[in-house]
C-alpha cells in the first residue's frame, strides 16, 4: 500500500488563495523578515547572476528584494497558482516546485523562502534544484524547522487526548537543522552551509495566534488530519492548556519560529575542496604538541 503524501497541497493552494484575497495587514510579517535576511545573504556573494529564480516565494516580497538588490540580470518567479502574481507577469512562470519547468544547468540562483518545508518530496525537490542550476550556481533557501509552533502543537495534542482519548495532528512536522545539513549533502551540493534563527512571537490567545497563521495561509493541510468536526471545546481546552505551559510573566504567549537558513552550489572545478586522506603537511599528533619552552617550570 501506497503512503499518502504528507501534505494536501491543493489545500494549500486553496488556503494561501484565500489569504492572499484577504490580505491582511501585517500577516506577511514573518516572510518579509526572511526574504530581507535571504536578500542580506545574497548581498555578501561577490557575484551577478545572469538567471535567478525565486522559487515558490508566494506573496513576491523575495522577488521585489531580489529584484531591487541588482545581482540577478534576470528574475524568473515561479508559482503554482497565477492569482500569486497579481498585476506583475514579467518573468511570471506558472509550475510545482515538486516538478521543476527547467532544464538542466539552465539557471544561475534559485532562492526560496518559507516554502519546501511544506513540499512531499523535499529530496527530489533539491534534486531538481541541483540540476536545474549551471555548475558553480547558487541554491539559497530558508524553511521552517526545529520546534517551530511546538507550544500549539502540544496544546492541541493534550487538549484532544484529554476530551477525545486520543489526538490527530493539527500542526505539520518541521526539519531538524541537522536533517537538513544532511539532505543538502547527500543531495549533491557543494560547500553546504546551514544555520537557524529563533524567532519568539507573543499573543494574547491561542486565537490569535491561529488567525495569524490563516492569515499566513498554513492552517492544517495536513493529509493525515482529521475530517471529524471540530467543536469550539477542543481550542477552549487548548487555549488554557498554553496558557497555564507557555505564558510569559505579564500573561501573554510565546510561539516558537525556527527558520532554517542553507545554501549550497552546484559542483564545480573552481570550486574550493577539502584535502584528501593523508595529503597533509604535518601530522595531527604533531600540531596538537605544546611549542617548546626555555625550562620545564609551568609559567
Amino acid at each position: 500500500m501506497i503512503p499518502s503524501p504528507p501534505f494536501d497541497r491543493l489545500l494549500l493552494d486553496r488556503r494561501r488563495l484565500r489569504a492572499l484575497r484577504a490580505d491582511v495587514a501585517g500577516a506577511d510579517f514573518l516572510l518579509r523578515r526572511v526574504a530581507e535576511e535571504l536578500t542580506e545573504r545574497l548581498s555578501l556573494v561577490q557575484r551577478r547572476f545572469e538567471v535567478g529564480v525565486d522559487l515558490a516565494g508566494y506573496r513576491g516580497q523575495l522577488a521585489q528584494l531580489l529584484a531591487a538588490g541588482g545581482q540577478i540580470d534576470r528574475l524568473v518567479r515561479l508559482e503554482r497558482d497565477p492569482a500569486a502574481f497579481g498585476a506583475e507577469r514579467s518573468g511570471a512562470v506558472v509550475g510545482d516546485e515538486e516538478l521543476l519547468p527547467f532544464a538542466d544547468g539552465s539557471v544561475d540562483l534559485v532562492a526560496s523562502a518559507l516554502s519546501l518545508h511544506l513540499t512531499n518530496d523535499t529530496p527530489g525537490v533539491f534534486v531538481q534544484i541541483r540540476r536545474a542550476l549551471k555548475p558553480d550556481g547558487l541554491f539559497l533557501a530558508a524553511l521552517l524547522g526545529g520546534d517551530t509552533l511546538s507550544e500549539l502543537r502540544a496544546s492541541l495534542l493534550a487538549a484532544e487526548a484529554e476530551l477525545h482519548g486520543g489526538a490527530s495532528p493539527r500542526v505539520a512536522p518541521f526539519v531538524d537543522l541537522r536533517e537538513a545539513g544532511a539532505l543538502l549533502q547527500r543531495t549533491g551540493f557543494a560547500l553546504p552551509v546551514i544555520d537557524q534563527d529563533r524567532l519568539t512571537v507573543r499573543y494574547d490567545t491561542l486565537f490569535d495566534l491561529m488567525r495569524d497563521l490563516r492569515a499566513m495561509g498554513v492552517t492544517n493541510m495536513l493529509s493525515a488530519r482529521s475530517r471529524r468536526p471540530v467543536g469550539r471545546a477542543l481550542f477552549l481546552r487548548a487555549a488554557a492548556i498554553y496558557a497555564e505551559r507557555f505564558a510569559d510573566s505579564d500573561g501573554r504567549l510565546r510561539a516558537t519560529f525556527d527558520v532554517i537558513y542553507l545554501s549550497g552550489w552546484r559542483p564545480h572545478d573552481s570550486q574550493q575542496k577539502p584535502l584528501k586522506p593523508g595529503s597533509a603537511a604535518m601530522r595531527l599528533a604533531d600540531a596538537l604538541k605544546s611549542p617548546p619552552h626555555g625550562n620545564d617550570e609551568p609559567g
